[in-house]
């Protein structure tokens, strides 16, 4: 019997809030360490990266706040909904990080949860918390750009 490998990107969660309250400036992709009812809930499609944050203790990273909900046919055996897991990364990554969250204001914050050829990975940013006036002005942007593409197709359509 063989069993069916899974390849390509299958998106699981993605955190569209980060990329509004925060200017992201490197990104990087990352192993996660996970139990068995934690690995079913995700390819339920279940997770929620909105709280997420990543922390380096040591010579380890650690994505917090991450809620992955208890799978629903587990038993005792089921995970803690928001616990602590390790990431797996390289040491120059590791050495990267500290180096970059040691500055004022520097954090690092989950991007998306996907599977990538049937392994979990997480897209982690090092970011700088953005300011309301920068928020209200990306907004401002956005709808600008909106609106021109909006006035040049309604302009095509003559």
């Amino acid at each position: 019997m063989d069993v069916v490998k899974q390849t390509g990107r299958k998106l699981i969660a993605s955190n569209r809030k980060a990329r509004h309250d925060y200017l992201v400036e490197d990104v990087l992709e990352a192993g996660l360490v996970l139990t068995g009812t934690e690995v079913k809930s995700l390819r339920a499609g279940r997770a929620s990266l909105v709280d997420g944050f990543a922390s380096v203790n040591g010579n380890e990273v650690w994505l917090e706040g991450v809620h992955i909900p208890e799978y629903t046919q587990g038993t005792w055996t089921n995970h803690e909904p928001r616990r602590r897991r390790k990431l797996l990364l390289h040491r120059h990554e590791i050495e990267q990080l500290a180096e970059a969250t040691r500055e004022k204001g520097q954090t690092i914050v989950p991007l998306s949860l996907y599977f990538l050829d049937g392994r979990a990975k997480v897209e982690i940013a090092v970011a700088r918390g953005k300011r309301n006036y920068d928020k209200r002005q990306a907004l401002r942007e956005r709808q600008d750009n909106r609106e021109a593409a909006r006035a040049m197709s309604h302009r095509e359509h003559r």
